[in-house]
């Protein structure tokens, strides 16, 4: 049995999967052993790197929580700047006025093209040399500033792209009932996109939660990841342990994100499925047998 884009292997090349699954487990498996023992050498899989993270509330009340904190609020205030700001500018990239596409294309073209880094960097001297912000909030709003001209320049060609997946007929008959070109978009055309842009919004937002370490790193900015060279410091230089710990809450935060992306999915799906069944359920009158 086969299909246009996958043949089912036949008896050799079963055997030569199975050969190959093995191999590459077995290679797996020595790479694992050989970092472990390394680890071991080092003495990073010792007890005593480990216990602080579960014997010392200090670890987490005053670096990890805190750190914790700076990263969610960084990201949440540059999700809650980036969403309309990108909205709006994928919008002006469909306008019909050159007038407006043209700008538009040139500002997300040139932040997209610009690494973030750059831009928190470009950005925290700008707020230093030009505005009284102290030096105390000036990191938190460079990271901000940086993810926000970023991340709204990539949401921009997401919302343009999910815009433009939709039939044309959508569309079409819009404008045949009389709907202007802001109406169409805004009623019409972009609530269907959600669904479509889903996966990929909620991909650069995952984006935007892991970049804020970018400022920890360059700025100072007192985040998550850069807890880190404070935990070794005071911990016995437990590297390994304190990064599989801040990597594991990462990896927290960021399933929980998806997965409230998720419900949010499967939520505007039923509605859009109960909405056309309560549609198709109107009874029509025929007028000219009355």
């Amino acid at each position: 049995m086969s299909s246009v884009l996958y043949d089912v292997p036949g008896p050799k090349a079963r055997i030569r999967n199975v050969v190959y699954t093995i191999v590459f487990l077995a290679v797996l498996g020595l790479v694992a052993f050989w970092v472990l023992s390394a680890l071991a050498d080092k003495n990073q899989l010792s007890a005593d790197k480990w216990s602080p993270f579960v014997t010392d509330s200090r670890v987490w009340t005053t670096y990890l929580l805190p750190g914790l904190i700076e990263t969610l609020k960084a990201a949440a205030l540059s999700i809650l700047i980036a969403l309309p700001l990108g909205a709006a500018l994928g919008i002006g990239r469909l306008s019909d006025h050159r007038w407006v596409r043209v700008p538009v294309g040139a500002v997300v073209e040139f932040f997209r093209a610009i690494p973030v880094l750059l831009l928190m960097v470009f950005a925290n001297a700008v707020y230093a040399a030009y505005t009284p912000v102290s030096s105390d909030f000036r990191p938190l709003y460079a990271v901000i500033t940086g993810l926000v001209l970023y991340n709204a320049s990539v949401i921009a060609e997401v919302v343009r792209a999910g815009v433009l997946s939709l039939p044309r007929g959508q569309g079409d008959a819009a404008v045949a009932l009389g709907m202007r070109k802001g109406q169409t978009m805004l009623y019409v055309l972009l609530p269907q996109a959600v669904t479509v842009m889903l996966p990929a919004l909620v991909s650069q937002l995952v984006v935007i939660v892991k970049d804020t370490a970018l400022g920890g790193a360059m700025l100072g900015f007192g985040e998550l990841l850069s807890q880190n060279r404070q935990i070794t410091a005071n911990y016995g230089a437990n590297t390994i342990a304190a990064f599989t710990v801040i990597a594991l809450i990462y990896i927290v935060i960021n399933a929980l994100l998806t997965r409230l992306a998720a419900l949010l999915e499967k939520r505007l799906r039923q509605g859009r499925k109960s909405a056309a069944t309560k549609t198709a359920a109107v009874p029509v009158v025929d007028v000219g047998s009355a």
